[in-house]
């Protein structure tokens, strides 16, 4: 039989303190959200605002799923810091939940696939790209993307991979080795 890690009181205070940190950012970047939407409606890209930031909103999920290493740990941190936005009275509502839902399942497949045994370069670019998938077929549906032109739809899905992977890959990776250079991280992994 193979061990596997139970969660320990550490592991919920470092989720606990993800999911707070992030719902106050996620605060200040529906604001920004909102300029930079305004700002490109009148180039008919309105929603390139969303690709660049939605690598932001998703990084709750890839950080507590690198840092905790535990199964369901990425599902539990992106859908704890949308409720946190939620209660700190996100523009989005109780919708929210459902955004940090598929987020947070779109980073936890990405350790699936790697058998939550990469916690490193490929994890986390395996984070990315699932989350990327995952989200992109949730707006598809939800946001009517299927009714975007072709060349929009690629550079939408470009775009967004991108920014999973400068938040929730590199920003992620530098967080993570920062805290680990502190010794933070000692009890964690």
């Amino acid at each position: 039989m193979k061990w596997v890690k139970s969660w320990y009181l550490n592991d919920i205070i470092l989720l606990a303190l993800i999911g707070i940190f992030f719902g106050a950012i996620f605060m200040g970047t529906n604001f920004v959200y909102n300029i930079l939407s305004a700002a490109l409606t009148p180039f008919g890209l309105s929603g390139l605002a969303n690709e660049l930031l939605l690598g932001l909103w998703c990084m709750p999920g890839m950080l507590a799923g690198y840092l905790i290493r535990l199964k369901g740990s990425a599902t539990l941190g992106e859908l704890l810091a949308a409720t946190v936005e939620m209660f700190f009275g996100g523009q989005w509502g109780i919708t929210t939940l459902i955004s940090g839902v598929v987020q947070g399942f779109g980073a936890e497949l990405g350790y699936i696939v790697t058998g939550y045994k990469h916690y490193d370069w490929l994890g986390l670019t395996a984070a990315a790209a699932t989350t990327t998938v995952v989200t992109f077929g949730w707006d598809l549906a939800r946001n009517g993307y299927y009714k975007l032109q072709l060349w929009l739809l690629i550079l939408y899905v470009v775009v967004r991979f991108i920014s999973m992977f400068v938040f929730g890959g590199l920003l992620t990776k530098t967080i993570t080795d920062l805290l680990d250079r502190s010794h933070v991280l000692k009890s964690t992994h």
